[in-house]
């Protein structure tokens, strides 16, 4: 039995875990919030490593309600506000909300820095330029 992959060429070999990868994040349905941006950052200095940015607008959270995590590829940022129930509201249009995004990084990518201003978190990554390898193999005869 065959089935119907994302890379059907049979020039495609060892891309098993990109189609998984693929899959599983078509699956995740993200329900907007909290809204975010992903930009592509100028390169700085004398290296052509890729820059981005990914800025998530967070306002109301406070650095220790917040917390980011690097796991298998995978950029975890959760946000966890409680309620005050010493506070009496006569009109609650800001509720204490959770929330869980996930930004899935290509092989190479690394987190540089994050920072929080004026109730933005902004996530620095980086892709150093790869280095081109070129080997000869040897053909064994037999």
């Amino acid at each position: 039995m065959t089935r119907n992959t994302a890379f059907p060429s049979p020039f495609f070999v060892g891309f098993d875990e990109i189609e998984r990868l693929l899959e599983r994040t078509a699956k995740t349905a993200p329900d907007g919030y909290p809204p975010y941006n992903v930009e592509k950052q100028p390169p700085s200095g004398e290296d052509n490593a890729e820059k981005l940015r990914i800025t998530l607008a967070v306002a109301g959270f406070s650095a220790e309600e917040l917390e980011l995590t690097l796991e298998d590829n995978e950029l975890v940022i959760e946000g966890r506000q409680t309620d005050d129930s010493t506070r009496e509201f006569l009109h609650r249009g800001i509720a204490a909300r959770q929330f869980r995004r996930i930004f899935v990084l290509a092989d190479g990518m690394n987190v540089v820095s994050a920072s929080l201003d004026n109730g933005l978190l902004a996530i620095d990554l980086e892709r150093p330029e790869p280095q081109r390898v070129v080997r000869k193999i040897e053909i064994q005869q037999s």
